[in-house]
């Protein structure tokens, strides 16, 4: 009996004992009683959320709200479901299927907690950024969507979740998930935003300085076990992404079917299209649907352009798409204008287009004139006027518009050539290095144009065979005979040719009267009554006559019907031409005959000593009364007796001292590096070939202020003008003037 109660006592104790450690077990493992309720009980709890309750039992979402977790809820009150059903039609929570449900659901309900104080700020990788975002992912996505291909087939398909950068357009694991847009005083501020940008896009909406797309939060931060709640008094439902906005308004119909025809394809999804079979257990083709990598963005991906994991927080596309008539109208009258179709436009066309209606930023109504786009221009519209339909959606701000884009490609002097398919050799020379020049319209250009007709006659074909690369390939079969040339070498030919056709900083809108503009290369180009010429036109004796004349947004195009053609003589070659056979036809005789007879010239090539092939000149040459002023001066050699000196040209008589005085004086006539014109473009202090004989640089002062009246300044504040009537006299890379004194730099 003892060993019985010995052994029953023993049992109570540790009965006793067990209880007592689970009661402190519980007590320290067991809920706080402080502890807030879950979402959905704490819904339950406040009583006025019972349509809210009712969405997210249908939606499934209960055990989700009711368990551990991390989530802001955007909670619409009954009484907005009230006002909701009644706008829609709907008569109650009990007709709102699951699906329904489920997107409104989902688009309230945002990943992470957030209270007021950090619902502005932005997660970046390097940590908080106060007050720089806008926007939350959500647990809201579209997923697999019935559509038609481009053929109009039916098929399943499923939307980029990148931006396509040529071999990435969509990452496995990720879905979408749209964002929600929150306009927060510290966000609003931080970006120099005011309610009027708000009331843009929601003119009913109060901005309170806590709205969600147009609802505004009337209690905030209610702290809840698994997040925190936000009570907003209107129901928001999933907003679409820019490409399902503008699918679903036929209002920009022709603007999709050029997206459709030119910038989308769809591209089997074997990963999905294996996870549908799993998960339904029916075999489908999931294919992706991919924008081309030329656009600025893809209009289906909601991610913006995942450089961080959050950036969508911060910042987001913007898409300007203009109404049908407007844009057939642009289509027709400017796109078209030389072709026959849209499919007849070269793809690049296209391209240009549809990116200068694309913004890789928010472009924030207050802000038009000062966000650039993917192609660095800003927004020309007038958003009192110009903007008919505005929205701010998952992935983008959205503007409908009634005018185009008028971007500068096609806008400014390069799309005279671009849009012509008989400009297709200039066009292709521009994009080499000139299109975004010659693009900008806020600097002037002068642009003579040349048709593809016009190059080949003058030897220049396009030749796939010369090189494999596609810059390369040239041929250049000189008209009057000899070897060609091709590829690298031929493109160099042509690119000088290019740049003598574009004169960059002036809009000469008049080539009636006489003058000459400095081109890109550096040369001039001379015109008269309508007709151009360049050095290597002189050559040949050819012009260039103007056919047609054309005004454009940053200057006016020249039509000619000739190449300006660069020269392939020396100077020296064209001085001895202007020199003339005798004093009494040229005025360029006595300083050229100087020229000839100095150990500085090659009389066979026409090359002078210390003047380097490819470099710019500019020649000032005295003319015969200055010459002989000079020689009187003793600055060269003559015979006689002053004043009454005629120059000495026999050279065999010079001293060592009289050589020296020939070469100094044509050097200190001679520009280093500057090629000078009577355009009234450049004025200034330049070095001349002469240099002292501690080797300082020698200088002339040009005053070039004003068009066809240079004056000079030596070094000794003598000064000499320019005889127009007879300057302006091209060569290679130099400019030959006339001039009615001599100078001298000591």
């Amino acid at each position: 009996m003892y060993k019985i109660m010995k052994q029953v006592f023993i049992i109570v104790a540790l009965t006793t004992s067990l209880f007592a450690c689970k009661k402190k077990f519980d007590d320290y493992y067991s809920r706080p009683a402080t502890l807030e309720q879950p979402i959905y009980q704490l819904l339950q709890t406040k009583g006025n959320f019972t349509q809210l309750l009712k969405l997210i039992d249908k939606a499934g979402y209960k055990e989700t709200l009711s368990a551990a977790g991390y989530w802001t809820l955007f909670a619409p009150h009954d009484s907005a479901f009230k006002v909701y059903y009644a706008d829609n039609n709907i008569s109650g929570a009990d007709a709102l299927d699951s699906a329904t449900c489920r997107k409104i659901v989902t688009y309230c309900l945002v990943y992470n907690a957030f209270k007021q104080e950090r619902i502005a700020d932005y997660q970046s990788n390097t940590g908080w950024i106060e007050n720089a975002a806008f926007k939350r992912r959500t647990a809201n996505y579209t997923g697999i969507y019935n559509t038609v291909n481009i053929t109009g087939a039916a098929i399943k398909a499923i939307a980029s979740n990148r931006n396509n950068n040529g071999s990435v357009y969509y990452v496995d694991a990720d879905n979408n998930n749209k964002h929600v847009p929150i306009f927060e005083t510290g966000f609003m501020t931080g970006k120099g935003l005011t309610a009027a940008d708000y009331n843009y896009f929601y003119p009913n909406t109060t901005y309170t300085g806590f709205n969600i797309v147009d609802a505004k939060v009337i209690e905030k931060d209610i702290a809840a076990e698994n997040g925190v709640i936000h009570v907003i008094n209107k129901v928001i439902t999933s907003l679409p992404s820019i490409d399902e906005y503008i699918g679903s308004n036929p209002k920009y119909s022709e603007f999709k079917k050029i997206l459709d025809r030119f910038l989308v394809q769809y591209v089997l999804n074997q990963t999905v299209s294996t996870n549908y079979k799993n998960i339904y257990g029916a075999a489908a083709d999931i294919y992706t649907k991919v924008y081309n990598s030329n656009l600025a963005f893809s209009p289906n991906n909601e991610n913006f352009l995942k450089l961080q994991d959050n950036d969508a927080q911060a910042d987001t596309y913007t898409m300007f798409v203009p109404e049908n008539a407007a844009l057939t109208n642009y289509i027709n009258t400017v796109l078209l204008e030389h072709y026959t179709s849209i499919d007849a436009l070269p793809v690049n066309v296209i391209y240009d287009f549809i990116n200068a209606h694309m913004w890789r930023t928010a472009v924030w109504p207050s802000k038009f004139a000062s966000t650039y786009s993917s192609v660095g221009e800003e927004a020309r519209f007038d958003k009192n006027t110009d903007i008919t339909d505005k929205k701010v959606l998952s992935n983008g701000i959205f503007y409908g518009t009634n005018k185009v884009q008028e971007a500068n490609v096609f806008s400014s002097v390069y799309g005279k050539a671009y849009l012509d398919p008989n400009y297709s050799i200039m066009t292709s020379l521009l994009n080499l290095d000139l299109k975004y020049q010659i693009s900008n319209i806020r600097q002037n250009y002068t642009l003579f144009l040349v048709d593809n007709a016009t190059f080949n006659a003058a030897g220049y074909t396009a030749d796939p065979t010369v090189s494999n690369n596609v810059n390369e390939q040239w041929r250049y079969h000189p008209p009057t005979g000899g070897a060609d040339v091709t590829g690298s070498s031929c493109l160099v030919r042509l690119q000088r040719i290019l740049n003598m056709h574009v004169i960059p900083g002036r809009d000469i809108s008049s080539l009636a009267g006489t003058g000459v503009g400095m081109s890109y290369s550096g040369e001039f180009v001379k015109f008269n009554n309508n007709t151009v010429v360049c050095a290597g036109n002189g050559d040949a004796g050819t012009t260039a006559t103007v056919t047609n004349k054309k005004t454009t947004k940053n200057g006016t195009v020249y039509y000619i019907n000739n190449l300006l053609q660069f020269s392939e003589k020396t100077i020296g070659k064209h001085l001895e031409t202007l020199g003339g056979t005798s004093a009494t036809n040229s005025q360029y005789y006595y300083f050229v005959q100087y020229l000839k007879g100095s150990p500085i010239y090659n009389t066979t090539t026409g090359e002078i000593l210390s003047v380097a092939s490819g470099s710019f000149y500019t020649f000032f040459v005295p003319n015969n009364a200055a010459i002989v002023a000079a020689v009187n001066a003793g600055l060269l050699p003559g015979t006689g007796t002053a004043p009454n000196k005629v120059p000495n040209f026999t050279t065999s008589t010079y001293t060592a001292a009289d050589r020296e005085l020939v070469a100094n004086f044509i050097y200190y006539h001679i520009l280093n590096k500057k090629n000078i014109a009577t355009d009234g473009q450049e004025s200034g202090t330049f070095e001349t070939l002469f240099k002292f004989s501690n080797g300082d640089p020698s200088t002339i002062f040009v005053n070039n202020s004003a068009p066809n009246n240079i004056i000079l300044n030596d070094m000794k504040s003598r000064s000499a003008n320019v005889i127009v009537s007879s300057s302006n006299n091209l060569s290679n890379r130099c400019t030959i003037h006339l001039i009615d004194n001599y100078l001298r730099s000591n």
